[in-house]
């Protein structure tokens, strides 16, 4: 067992930190995890009191209390005090996590056409998939959406959400798809908001166009035409693509004012420490992420956000565990931007998709569509000469070979490194997303053995320039990894 030291949190308590660099807060709140999944997330049912927990796991106070904040950021379960109190299962919410993915793409620099590929490969699944199952309460909620997209066209102050989508994405039955292109809306909004101050007459006819589009495909959805509605959701998403290259102006550099309460941003049940941690996010981003920036003292903090104490550490501790910010102490400290990595959120949205009870038959569409992107891009790359690139793909492929092991992440070797060369930040992050659920419904279960020779096979059409061959052994390679799913 690795040794722990100890080091300071975002509040001045102990963190406890194993020498592989993980927080011992970290592996509980995965354990507790893990016993929600294994007893079939029972939401309202109770896991422990405090003491009880304490206990269990053999820790102190203060590291059971920071991973059972890892747990409710996670949702995964609320600690209740008083009488009959303890930490009790609840049903998740992706919302924390999908900010702070977005946040993250944004980061890495996702450009617009990343995010248009991104879509173009999945959303119109997703408008296929609304026909097939279109229902007369589905037929009169995408009605519901025009007649208001239709009565706020001349209002330039009007909502500029984007309703059609997420109901496409909700009516196409796929949890997954549903939640991918949450990510994906909330994405494409953050870079229309970046768009330089438009005239009434170009917010006028930017809405016109849109609504036209937008019923083109509710119409071919409601007339259960799924090819129609695949071809006008794509011809849309070009449409959106180029109004944001034609109209989109670099982020100002700006800190915000105080925070407001977080019924009026996030709906009632949100914490305030949530709400400020986003904002916090928000102003990193219009800095243009100046890592190793102090953003300010924890005075000067709370002074600016107008908030308490108890709040502003709470938030940084969410910041921390995304790898936003780091709360430095002594002379010279304060709150400092950091490298994001999207590890947290990776988790976070792999939890979510399991309480959803995703199924076999939901992550192989949406993995096949993602995978078989991703090796028409590597093709295409390879095939402009890219020697390097070839051969990280052969000792990904040789390496599960030569370094036998039960690690399930060797297997994803191959995949993973398809995913980076791709170059879309978008896919990848989804793909890493799919294979974390992967990984954690397969723990415990007997799994097959990487297929080096599958990939052997996938990498020899790729370097021959063959794209329809090695999408089809992708396809057929993919096909040996779900049925076991449930």
């Amino acid at each position: 067992m690795a040794s722990a030291v100890e080091t300071e949190s975002a509040d001045g308590e102990p963190r406890i930190e194993t020498e592989s660099g993980g927080t011992l807060a970290a592996r509980i709140a995965h354990r507790i995890e893990e016993t929600v999944i294994r007893r079939g997330w029972p939401v309202g049912e109770t896991l422990g009191s405090e003491v009880g927990l304490r206990e269990r796991f053999g820790v102190s106070r203060s590291v059971l209390r920071e991973a059972v904040r890892l747990v409710e950021h996670h949702q995964v379960a609320r600690m209740r005090r008083g009488p009959n109190g303890g930490l009790f299962v609840c049903a998740p919410d992706a919302g924390p996590a999908t900010r702070a993915i977005v946040i993250y793409l944004e980061y890495v620099g996702t450009s617009v056409a990343d995010l248009l590929e991104a879509r173009l490969l999945l959303e119109p699944i997703a408008a296929g998939l609304a026909a097939d199952r279109i229902t007369e309460e589905g037929i009169e909620t995408l009605r519901a959406i025009l007649a208001e997209e239709f009565a706020g066209r001349d209002d330039p102050e009007s909502s500029s959400e984007d309703p059609l989508h997420l109901m496409l994405g909700a009516l196409s039955g796929n949890a997954v798809l549903r939640l991918f292109i949450d990510v994906l809306t909330r994405l494409t909004a953050r870079y229309t908001h970046t768009s330089r101050k438009l005239s009434r007459a170009e917010v006028a006819e930017s809405k016109a166009v849109r609504h036209e589009e937008h019923s083109a495909v509710a119409d071919a959805v409601i007339a259960g035409d799924g090819a129609r509605a695949q071809t006008a959701l794509a011809a849309h998403l070009e449409s959106v693509a180029a109004w944001i290259e034609k109209y989109r102006v670099p982020r100002a550099s700006r800190i915000t004012g105080a925070v407001v309460e977080p019924e009026a941003v996030e709906g009632p049940g949100a914490k305030l420490a949530e709400v400020l941690a986003g904002r916090i996010h928000e102003d990193i981003t219009e800095r243009g992420w100046q890592v190793g920036m102090v953003l300010g003292s924890e005075t000067d903090l709370l002074t600016r956000y107008g908030v308490s104490r108890a709040v502003l550490r709470e938030a940084v501790r969410l910041l921390e565990y995304h790898s936003v910010a780091r709360m430095r102490r002594g002379p010279g400290g304060g709150l400092i931007v950091a490298a994001p990595e999207p590890q947290a959120s990776v988790d976070t949205m792999a939890l979510y998709l399991e309480y959803q009870g995703v199924s076999a038959a939901d992550l192989h569409t949406v993995r096949n569509a993602i995978e078989l992107g991703i090796v028409a891009r590597v093709t295409e790359r390879l095939t402009e000469g890219d020697p390097v690139a070839a051969e990280r793909l052969g000792r990904a492929v040789r390496r599960p070979s030569e370094e036998p092991s039960e690690d399930p992440d060797k297997g994803d070797l191959f995949h993973t490194e398809l995913a980076a060369l791709a170059g879309n930040p978008v896919l990848s992050l989804f793909l890493s997303i799919l294979t974390e659920l992967f990984r954690r419904h397969a723990a415990g279960h007997e799994q097959p053995m990487p297929d080096a020779q599958a990939h052997a096979h996938i990498l020899d059409a790729i370097l021959r320039g063959d794209a329809g061959i090695a999408r089809h052994r992708m396809r057929r390679h993919l096909d040996t990894l779900t049925p076991g799913w449930r």
